[in-house]
């Protein structure tokens, strides 16, 4: 795996997303969903959870979410587009994602 620094690496992971379906993938497929910057590669999101957690990934799988268009009054607009990353874990390890605030 190539060497990242480190500081990169600390920009990588944005946020938990925290939903009902990223609740389902977590107890189904046993994986965590985090929102990831827009340049990240999977092998960078790897290397930045095994920093952050100290835990072993044994997958990635990222998804471009498309931003919105919403209206306000008779303007439009669009939010932001990001990225999500489904990251599964080596069997028997987890992350407590409530312990980590």
């Amino acid at each position: 795996m190539t060497q990242f620094t480190e500081n990169r690496l600390l920009q990588v992971l944005r946020a938990p997303v925290v939903s009902e379906k990223s609740t389902f993938v977590a107890e189904k497929n046993e994986q965590i969903v985090f929102r990831v910057s827009t340049d990240a590669t999977k092998a960078e999101i790897a290397a930045a959870i095994e920093l952050l957690f100290k835990v072993k990934v044994e997958a990635v799988q990222v998804v471009n979410v498309k931003g919105k268009v919403k209206r306000s009054g008779r303007f439009t607009g669009r939010r932001a587009s990001w990225k999500k990353a489904y990251i599964s874990l080596v069997a028997g390890q987890e992350i407590d994602l409530s312990a980590a605030q």
